[in-house]
């Protein structure tokens, strides 16, 4: 939607344009008993990065979630300290996020693109058994590195969030998610 801005004596300073940009995190039935919250939005599918799938899962007695963006399967795991408030679970979300994508070394440009796709976070129920597979398939490997570095105390969440993209999906055609995501990133930042 474009708007004009007027000066305060008449005619138009200037275009501005402005994007309805929004995430979309589909959570499965056990996060969203946990959040103790609602489907905000119906399980449409939009167009973009903006889409993610999230599961809560536990390990050595410790809960996490584990994000997964539906188109390219980058993923990336988030510990779940206490149980957040509904309100902040998009801030949980968005700093897992900015976290993640500065560890893989992301350009500033790219980071800034991937965030501004999540300024307003929608929750939706789960609508893809490909991703959701890929996700239990990802939750075996975590579980496998966890317990090959002697235990979550000997682990950094870190280096498991970059081994996770590195990991081949049938998804998306044996790709790693990593590259899936700077493909599609270079399609949106130049």
């Amino acid at each position: 939607m474009t708007k004009f801005k007027r000066n305060p004596i008449g005619g138009i300073i200037g275009r501005v344009i402005q994007v309805s940009v929004m995430g979309i995190i589909r959570c499965t039935t056990r996060l969203l008993n946990e959040l103790a919250i609602k489907p905000t939005i119906e399980a449409d599918r939009f167009p973009g990065l903006g889409n993610w799938h999230a599961n809560l899962l536990r390990i050595d007695r410790k809960k996490f979630v584990l994000f997964t963006n539906d188109q390219t399967t980058y993923s990336f795991l988030g510990r779940w300290l206490m149980k957040p408030a509904p309100e902040h679970f998009a801030g949980v979300f968005q700093m897992g996020l900015f976290r993640s994508l500065t560890g893989e070394g992301l350009a500033e440009a790219q980071v800034e693109y991937m965030l501004g796709e999540h300024k307003h976070i929608e929750i939706a129920k789960t609508s893809n058994r490909s991703i959701l597979g890929s996700m239990n398939e990802l939750v075996f490997q975590i579980k496998y590195m966890i317990d090959s570095r002697g235990g979550l105390a000997n682990t950094d969440l870190s280096e498991i969030n970059r081994d996770l993209n590195h990991i081949p999906m049938s998804v998306i055609r044996y790709s790693v998610g990593i590259d899936e995501l700077k493909r599609r990133l270079a399609d949106h930042v130049r």
